[in-house]
Order: C-alpha cells, then sequence, then structure tokens
C-alpha cells in the first residue's frame, strides 16, 4: 500500500467513491429490499403456502387421507383434524366449555405438539386461560366422556388461526378410519399452492364432494410474486446504474493516474519490473483501496438504516453489494494497468 501511500489524492477519492457506491446503494436499493423482506414476511405470516380443506359430517373424509397425500411432492407438511368437542378443566365440570381437536399425522411437532406413546392435550395460551389451565399442565374431560391429560402449551399458527380457541389432542394411534373435518397441507412454495391443491383433492376420496371446501392462498402468493418482482426489478435496475457510474468513475481516475506517473512506470520496467507486475501492482492496489471503502460504505450505510428506523437489507445482500463494489472497482483498473505495463521505458526515460 505504499503506492497508494505516494498518491494520497487519488487513493482518498478512489475510496470515496467506492464508499459512495456501497453507500448509495445501501441507502436505496437497501431499503427497498428490507422493505421487500418486511412485506414479504407479513405476506407469508398470513399463510400464502397454506391450504385448507374442510369436510362437513357425511362427506367421508377419513384420516388415512394423510397416507395417500404423502406421496405429493411439493408438501412441507400436512395434518388432519376432527370436529369440535367441546370440552371443560377436568377439575372444574361445570367450567367454561373449549373447544377440542383430534389431530391426525406423524409430524404434529410442526405445530409444537410433541411425539407421545398415547393421546395427549395441548392448547393455546387462549385455550388454557379460559379452561384455567393457565401453567399448561392438568386435565380435560370431553362432553363424550373421554378424559385427557394437558401436557403444555403451544402457539396457534396463522393456518389455524379460525380454530381459536386451539386445543389438540394428539392420535398416535389413529386407525385411518376415523372422521376428518379439516385438512391443512403446508406447500414447500408459494408458487406451489394450485397443482399442490388439486393434487391433494385428487387422492381426497371423499364419499360427497359437495360437502367439501377447499381454501387456498393462492391470491395471496400471487400478490407477493407481483411485489417480489416489481420491487426486485426496481431494485437491479438502480444497482447496475450506480456499478455502471462507479466503475466508470474508478476506470477514469486511474488512467489519470497511469498517465500522470507514466515515467514512475518507465522506470520500474527499465528496472527490471515485468509488465505482469506492473499490472498485479495497480490492481493489488486497486482492491486495498476498494476493500476499506466498502467497509467504509457498508458501516455508514447499516449505522443510518439502523438510526433512521429503517429495516436493514440483510447479511447476504450486505456482503453481495461489498463484493459487486470491490470487483467493480478492480474490473475497472484492468484498463489502466494493461496501460501502464505496455509503457516502453527507453521513450518514458527520454529526456527531450
Amino acid at each position: 500500500m505504499s503506492t497508494a501511500a505516494s498518491q494520497p489524492v487519488a487513493s482518498i477519492v478512489t475510496i470515496l467513491m467506492v464508499a459512495g457506491m456501497v453507500l448509495t446503494v445501501m441507502l436505496t436499493t437497501g431499503r427497498t429490499v428490507g422493505a421487500e423482506q418486511r412485506v414479504i414476511a407479513s405476506i407469508d405470516s398470513a399463510g400464502t403456502r397454506s391450504i385448507v380443506v374442510r369436510a362437513e359430517p357425511g362427506a367421508g373424509v377419513t384420516s388415512d387421507v394423510l397416507d395417500r397425500i404423502s406421496g405429493i411432492s411439493g408438501i412441507e407438511w400436512a395434518g388432519a383434524f376432527s370436529s369440535a368437542i367441546d370440552a371443560t378443566n377436568a377439575a372444574i365440570p361445570g367450567g367454561t366449555r373449549v373447544p377440542v381437536r383430534y389431530a391426525y399425522g406423524s409430524r404434529l411437532d410442526y405445530l409444537g405438539v410433541p411425539a407421545a406413546d398415547a393421546p395427549t392435550a395441548y392448547g393455546s395460551p387462549l385455550a388454557l386461560e379460559q379452561l384455567g389451565l393457565v401453567d399448561g399442565a392438568g386435565g380435560i374431560s370431553l362432553t363424550t366422556g373421554a378424559s385427557y391429560p394437558v401436557a403444555g402449551r403451544i402457539t396457534t399458527p396463522d393456518f389455524l388461526a379460525g380454530f381459536e380457541p386451539l386445543v389438540l389432542v394428539s392420535q398416535p394411534g389413529a386407525a385411518g378410519d376415523e372422521p376428518v373435518s379439516a385438512l391443512v397441507v403446508i406447500a414447500e412454495e408459494p408458487d406451489l399452492v394450485a397443482p399442490v391443491s388439486t393434487a391433494v383433492l385428487s387422492v381426497l376420496a371423499a364419499d360427497d364432494t359437495t360437502k367439501v371446501s377447499v381454501q387456498t392462498s393462492e391470491e395471496l402468493a400471487e400478490l407477493r410474486s407481483l411485489i417480489q418482482g416489481q420491487l426486485g426489478s426496481f431494485s437491479r435496475g438502480l444497482v447496475i446504474v450506480m456499478v455502471a457510474v462507479t466503475g466508470a468513475l474508478v476506470a477514469i481516475l486511474l488512467y489519470a493516474l497511469v498517465m500522470m506517473r507514466r515515467k514512475d512506470f518507465g522506470r520500474r520496467r527499465a528496472l527490471g519490473a515485468t509488465r505482469g507486475l506492473i499490472m498485479s501492482l495497480l490492481l493489488t492496489q486497486t482492491a486495498g483501496l476498494a476493500f476499506i471503502g466498502v467497509v467504509i460504505g457498508a458501516t455508514t450505510a447499516s449505522a443510518v438504516l439502523a438510526v433512521g428506523g429503517d429495516p436493514l437489507p440483510g447479511a447476504e445482500f450486505t456482503i453481495a453489494v461489498c463484493v459487486l463494489a470491490m470487483g467493480t472497482a478492480t474490473s475497472a483498473a484492468l484498463l489502466p494497468a494493461i496501460v501502464a505495463a505496455r509503457r516502453e521505458p527507453i521513450r518514458e526515460l527520454r529526456v527531450p
């Protein structure tokens, strides 16, 4: 870096240009990306990947449907639920009644229900409060006469918000012929909601399809894709412009620097420096200055966004911008480095 120190003005200008590029991209595109991630996370939290199949009594949908849909690709999780059955705190027979549903499936841990060898109840905070079991321990008695221990609380996911107050009783020994009132399927990606819902309906095996309804988040998934596409296009366009401008400015600056120092490069060639060494010298110098610039730019931008309460774009975006800025500056130095390496010693050292 001694060469860079010998040209303080040019070095400082290079650092400021790279830092300015990172700062501008982070405060514009980065802010947009952060907002995009926040909006998409908000949409996702509303269940853009959920498919809820509701079956009325007599529809003929049974818990063995889970075995049939297990072969469908693109499904992250699936669970089946019985119709609601009223239950009260076993210690308070005349207490508040809360709806309870039997839960079928081998991966109920997705809902926060641990695997158990015997049927066990878990409730949401709202349900446990109504039951008088705020500690998440005790027992419940159903109007059917069955009783189950309550082993803890669960957080109600967005796609089961309509079941609140929620109490689930796991059924590890289900035979497969139990009536199902609701089938919930979570697709791996929002774009898979439509094809997965079609595939699920094809293996539903309902006795009366007129008593089956499907609620999907396809519209939310389309909205998600639209938002992501529009914001992404704006972000990419702005980054391309900033990269082009910064690259051109760095190239012009370094080319002017080469012209100012052409006799210095001629002396180096006369003393035995190869063209490759001259090129490496300039490229390494530029990469070092660019590194300092991206650190300053990224740190300043992150601080400004944090102080202003704006959403941060995330580590991946920040690292990508820094790598892009360094790559742009180093690539822009390639042409000036070639020019410097091709200076002829005799011509540059000739005294008029």
